[in-house]
Parts: C-alpha cells; structure tokens; sequence
C-alpha cells in the first residue's frame, strides 16, 4: 500500500491556478500509473488526469473537460504526484484525490487504483 497525502487546495476565483501536490511516502513514484481524481457534492467521483508508470512510457491522459488547462507530472526525486490546474472555472469545484496503483498505463478508470489519498478541497468561486 502506498500511504499519499494531498495538499495544495484552497479557494480560488475563476480564471486562476492552483497547484495539487500528492506525496507517496517510501515509494518511487514513477514505477506507478498515477491519476487524479474529483468528486463535487452530490456527483459522483471522476478521473480527472493520468500518468503511466516509467516503464509503460509514462504517458499521460486528460479528461475532456479538463484538456488544455491542466497538467499532470511527476518529481521522481522527491515522488510527488502534481496537478496544475490552471484557468479554472467553478465547475472544476471539487474535492480532489490522488490515486496510484503499481505499475500500468495511464488511465481515469476509478477501478484501476487502488491506493488513495485523504483528498484536498478545491473551490472556485466566480
């Protein structure tokens, strides 16, 4: 199991950026398909961005809605998981969770993780 711990949440207006860290304690992260997720109140939760593990060529994948305004990467020498998040709108409000799950293309498909962070809130206001 893979402990992750996100931070980076926080209130914003529309039009503006955050930055979404998920740290992965005692693991290497680019030996695993990492995603991001979100869930608004009364929703249910969606893969928001992905990335492959290193050896599956680490790609990466975005949700349609998202495409554009954020990106998904990896600090393999300090195994943090980011999500720039950037001309956000308030529909992108959520709360936001890291995922991870050994090695693995990139995917959104929710039953493809299974290791998950605590979530971090994300508001955008307009």
């Amino acid at each position: 199991q893979v402990p992750l711990v996100e931070s980076g949440g926080g209130s914003v207006q529309a039009g503006g950026s955050l930055r979404l860290s998920c740290a992965a304690s005692g693991r290497t992260v680019n030996w695993y398909r990492m995603g991001w997720f979100r869930q608004a109140p009364g929703k249910g939760r969606e893969g928001v961005a992905g990335i492959a593990a290193i050896r599956d060529g680490a790609s990466t994948i975005y949700a349609d809605s998202v495409k554009g305004r954020f990106t998904i990467s990896r600090d393999n020498a300090n195994n943090i998981l980011y999500l720039q998040m950037n001309n956000l709108e308030p529909e992108d409000t959520a709360m936001y969770y890291c995922a991870a799950k050994f090695g693995g293309r990139a995917t959104l498909g929710e039953s493809e993780y299974n290791d998950w962070g605590q979530g971090t809130q994300v508001t955008v206001s307009s």
